[in-house]
């Protein structure tokens, strides 16, 4: 029972990262490491967002020059896709080890010029953060009850933005390092598994330039995480799974100096920490096919949200389905997100609302392929 169960969660694509909390694009799972014997696996997302805002005042950009009310800011956020692969080694009946590489924040922003909204002014505004990590984990199991896990995260990041006004600032690529740890209890007989893994924060420290000349480093801080996994059988062949993650996205702040000493604020901050949720339901139908299906949720905080990250909270839906042959898994889904409202501020004038971010939505699609041997 246990294994068709299991075949069954198996059966879902995480598409909304993109909306899970800042920049969250991987959410960082460690399911790999309770698979059977030797595994591996490679996953690939691809999600496709619609986002859009309408000026909600006249803006005085110069003397004689206003842009008006209702402009439309065109769609600023682009399409992206994303690849995880993980490998998991069984040693011996109690120890495992794992490499994960994935691509676990990222952000790309456009404002198109020529639309009348403000930051779509000149050449318009673009922002683009990239990076990629890779996570070593080791498993030790103490019984068929209780395990714990816990390893090394190296994360590469490079940053880059171009503002409507002239301003630019590019960060050079850092590497640097964190930890994670959790733990696990699971009961087989009813293929019950409940999971708590903290992830810590990852501080990088930039060079950077503004407006093409040497600037002065500055740090910014990938935010801590904690993440509580379950899943248990409820009838036969079927399962019920989710989580709930939390993460420290009030610690996390992109403030060049030279930008900070021009304005007196930051170029990304948030004000709230998000809590993630997300439930499904799996069901085995065959010895070959299983599929689930998934709801995800993070609220609204409400107040301003960002102008070069326009959303606030969402909600999904997700349904997916596995094929099974002998020691291969094909898994496929698809997501789709209702992005939450969001309002912008009006740069230079505290409390003033410059644009309304009403009725987005995002379409993810996903492919998975997961290898015993």
């Amino acid at each position: 029972m246990m294994k068709l169960l299991l075949t069954a969660s198996a059966a879902t694509i995480a598409a909304t990262g993109a909306y899970a909390g800042g920049i969250e694009r991987s959410a960082g799972s460690v399911a790999l490491l309770f698979e059977k014997g030797n595994y591996a696996e490679l996953s690939f997302g691809s999600v496709n967002p619609s986002v859009s805002g309408v000026q909600a005042i006249p803006f005085p950009l110069a003397p004689g020059v206003v842009l008006p009310a209702g402009a439309s800011s065109g769609e600023v956020a682009k399409s992206y896709t994303a690849l995880t692969l993980g490998v998991k080694q069984q040693v011996n009946d109690k120890i495992a080890i794992a490499v994960i590489i994935d691509q676990p924040i990222g952000a790309d922003v456009s404002y198109g010029p020529g639309t009348g909204y403000l930051y779509g002014v000149g050449a318009g505004s673009q922002a683009a953060i990239d990076a990629v990590a890779a996570t070593a984990l080791v498993h030790y199991r103490f019984s068929d009850a209780f395990s714990i896990y816990g390893g090394i995260k190296g994360e590469q990041v490079s940053g880059k933005v171009a503002l409507f006004n002239g301003y630019t600032m590019n960060t050079s690529k850092e590497i640097d390092y964190g930890y994670l740890v959790g733990a696990a209890y699971e009961r087989p007989d009813i293929a019950l598994r409940v999971g708590l893994t903290y992830a810590s924060a990852i501080t990088h420290k930039f060079d950077v330039t503004e407006n093409g000349a040497p600037s002065l480093p500055f740090e910014s801080e990938v935010p801590q995480s904690v993440t509580l996994d379950f899943q248990s059988g409820i009838a036969a062949n079927t399962l019920l799974f989710g989580s709930v993650r939390w993460r420290d996205w009030s610690a996390f702040d992109i403030t060049p100096v030279g930008f900070a000493a021009a304005t007196g604020g930051s170029l990304v901050s948030y004000d709230n920490d998000a809590i993630t949720y997300n439930i499904g339901v799996g069901r085995k139908f065959s010895d070959a096919w299983s599929a689930a299906i998934t709801v995800g949720h993070e609220k609204s905080n409400g107040g301003f949200a960002g102008n070069l990250g326009p959303t606030d909270g969402y909600t999904s839906v997700g349904v997916g389905a596995t094929y099974t042959h002998g020691n291969m898994k094909l898994t496929g889904g698809v997501s789709y997100v209702w992005i939450g409202d969001a309002q912008t501020e009006a740069p230079g004038a505290p409390g003033v609302a410059l644009a309304n971010f009403d009725d987005n939505s995002a379409l993810g699609v996903g492919f998975k392929a997961g290898f015993s041997f």
